[in-house]
């Protein structure tokens, strides 16, 4: 067994594993919290009621949800030319892992919003407030804590997916390990690679739930 690390393929890597996973997950949370508030909102007992528009959107969700991630990594490479100019490279692989991770976390997202307590919206209807306030000041603050733990849980995901996306040319610890690890048969660098996503997905999950704890002021 070889452990002749190549130390700095190892941390460009690294770099191009974080740079994919937070590039998608912000836009993830960008664009998914508000697909999750439209999905709340429009649900029959939500502040703006249609359920027409409520099951197209759960219906596009759901597709998107039900595909694994490497076929819907080849099924947007049209998608992805189109956008970055190329299909192989961190910057390319950034569009799937964007486009998948926007229906997961709106999908959380509405759980999350769900649970906020009724009565407080009844409050805030009672004293005059419109959509708008209902959404900034009651449901997107009560539902914080869990809005963050499942971003949190998006992250994590995305780092996996961004291992996968490796196997295809996309760059980061994936692509690493396929090249080095298990085209060279150099088990050391494949051990290497899972312990830096162990400790990566460990380190994002700590930071998570104590973000988490800090916007939990129940």
């Amino acid at each position: 067994m070889s452990f002749n690390l190549p130390y700095p393929a190892l941390l460009n890597a690294l770099w191009q594993t974080l740079a994919m996973t937070f590039a998608s997950g912000a836009l993830g949370f960008l664009f998914g919290l508000p697909l999750g508030l439209i999905l709340v909102a429009t649900s029959p007992n939500g502040i703006w009621p249609k359920p027409w528009l409520n099951r197209i959107l759960g219906a596009v969700v759901n597709a998107f949800r039900s595909l694994p991630f490497i076929i819907l990594l080849v099924a947007l490479i049209p998608l992805t030319r189109l956008i970055v100019g190329t299909s192989i490279g961190t910057a390319a692989a950034i569009v799937p892992l964007t486009i998948s991770a926007i229906p997961y976390f709106g999908r959380v997202a509405e759980v999350a919003l769900r649970e906020v307590d009724s009565n407080l919206i009844d409050a805030v209807r009672a004293m005059g407030g419109n959509r708008w306030t209902i959404i900034r000041e009651v449901l997107v603050p009560e539902a914080l804590p869990s809005l963050v733990a499942g971003f949190t849980v998006t992250l994590v995901l995305l780092t996996g997916a961004s291992a996968m996306a490796g196997a295809v040319g996309a760059g980061g610890l994936g692509d690493l390990a396929i090249r080095y690890g298990y085209q060279r048969f150099e088990t050391g660098v494949m051990i290497a690679v899972i312990i830096v996503l162990i400790l990566l997905v460990s380190l994002i999950q700590a930071i998570g739930d104590r973000a988490s704890r800090l916007f939990d002021h129940r």
